[in-house]
């Protein structure tokens, strides 16, 4: 009897539902034998034993599924693995509206992502074209400058033999139409090099193909650590374009001028419309985003040494060889012209005038090689368009920080101390040296004088 009381004493671990279902059972039997006065004490101690435990419902969570939408997709195929959109995992409880709302969002910015994507792989395109085609037409320059100096030099000795075999007949007048048939070949093939410059040409795509991976840099950055944004999109679709325009493909119709009449600055960035009034105030107060007066004085003397002295000597130094470069693609022509008269009359002008006539077509010949060198070899339409390009860069460095400074919403620029390091990065100093430039060109526009130091420590 108090064996069977003990063994249902309660036990602090739950017991199993079988195992308690067996144990009142061999209890009942038990207790079916003991005496009636303590069959109602057990038969209690039998119902609290039966009392099963109730099960609480538990709030039931479905896990996440691994899926791969577009984004990741992209990612994964480009090496770029930092943007990530996180689902939130879906409950039995959430409302309808709220699951609507997280795919919406999910939706419009993969859209954004996929149109980034879209307009990265335009520029990597793009820089990849420019690149083959600036090779082609760099080996363009050096191929036809070899070939017209040999054709040049070739018909001059042509020339020359014609004077030593005076008075025969067909050896003098097989050597007079060889000579003059080159010449006249150097001279239209110089007119078409010296109208294409293929050695502008070629600059010209290496400038492309560097900013467009520059763009193509650009975009995955954003990518990797921003959120881009559809105004951002169209800001990149629009550079994209500003540099077609600005470095085009094709040579008929759309090739730039070679031998402009006036030299401005190549610009090749998409133009912005103009804000008439400046962010003034003072910009010490918390929230100034790293702006201050003192700074945004730093940066409109920065403006003014680029004004003053870079973007006007390269401009000086552009006009410079334009004239150097319209002088000697005047005069290769004209002198393998001149050559072909020579040759043509050696051996049928008079005893006067046969001295000069072999003098123009040998001379003039040998002058005609060394022009076309000059030109060609030494690159001189490369050498425009470099500095064209400079000063370009530098108009580009004068209207970032000008349209910074015209943002009234501070907010809204660019952080002070990240923008002052980007403008000392590009001009090629130092933060310290950069700001030693601004003080000096202030102190010396405060006593009328100019500061003979550039802006630019690149070139």
């Amino acid at each position: 009897m108090q064996q069977g009381t003990r063994d249902h004493h309660p036990h602090p671990n739950p017991i199993p539902q079988q195992e308690s279902s067996n144990m009142v059972t061999l209890q009942t039997s038990s207790f079916s034998r003991s005496s009636p006065s303590s069959s109602s004490h057990l038969g209690r101690e039998i119902g609290a034993t039966l009392q099963a435990p109730k099960l609480r419902p538990s709030r039931l969570t479905l896990p996440r599924i691994p899926e791969r939408d577009l984004v990741e997709e992209l990612n994964l195929r480009s090496g770029y693995n930092n943007t990530t959109i996180a689902l939130r995992p879906l409950t039995v409880e959430s409302k309808p509206s709220d699951t609507t709302r997280d795919f919406d969002v999910l939706k419009s910015n993969s859209k954004v992502v996929a149109e980034l994507y879209a307009v990265m792989e335009a520029a990597a395109d793009r820089a990849e074209m420019h690149t083959n085609i600036g090779e082609q037409r760099s080996n363009w320059n050096h191929l036809l400058l070899t070939s017209i100096n040999a054709i040049t030099l070739t018909a001059a000795t042509m020339v020359g033999l014609a004077a030593t075999t005076w008075g025969t007949g067909a050896p003098l007048l097989a050597l007079k139409l060889s000579s003059t048939l080159l010449y006249s070949a150097a001279t239209g093939m110089l007119v078409v090099m010296n109208k294409i410059q293929p050695s502008q040409l070629a600059e010209e795509q290496r400038n492309a193909a560097r900013l467009f991976k520059q763009l193509q840099r650009e975009i995955q950055t954003t990518l990797a650590i921003g959120t881009p944004t559809k105004r951002y999109v169209k800001d990149a679709m629009d550079k994209v374009l500003a540099l077609d325009r600005a470095y085009p493909l094709p040579l008929l119709g759309t090739m730039l001028e070679k031998f402009p009449a006036t030299v401005e600055p190549a610009v090749w960035w998409p133009q912005q419309p103009p804000q008439n009034e400046l962010g003034g105030g003072n910009r010490e107060k918390k929230g100034s985003n790293g702006w201050n007066a003192k700074l945004e004085e730093e940066m409109r003397q920065i403006v003014g040494v680029l004004k003053r002295k870079d973007t006007e000597e390269y401009l000086r130094l552009s006009k410079l060889f334009l004239k150097v470069k319209k002088a000697l693609a005047i005069s290769g022509p004209l002198l393998t012209g001149l050559a072909a008269v020579g040759s043509a009359l050696v051996g049928s002008a008079s005893q006067h005038q046969a001295p000069w006539a072999i003098f123009l077509g040998v001379a003039a010949g040998a002058l005609a090689a060394i022009v076309n060198t000059m030109e060609h070899g030494w690159q001189v339409g490369m050498v425009f368009e470099m500095y064209r390009s400079n000063a370009g860069f530098f108009q580009l460095i004068e209207e970032s920080i000008g349209s910074t400074l015209k943002e009234r919403e501070v907010e809204k620029r660019k952080n002070g101390e990240l923008f002052e390091m980007n403008v000392a990065l590009q001009l090629g100093r130092s933060l310290s040296e950069l700001r030693d430039l601004a003080a000096s060109s202030s102190s010396s526009n405060r006593y009328g004088e100019t500061t003979g130091e550039f802006a630019s420590k690149l070139f």
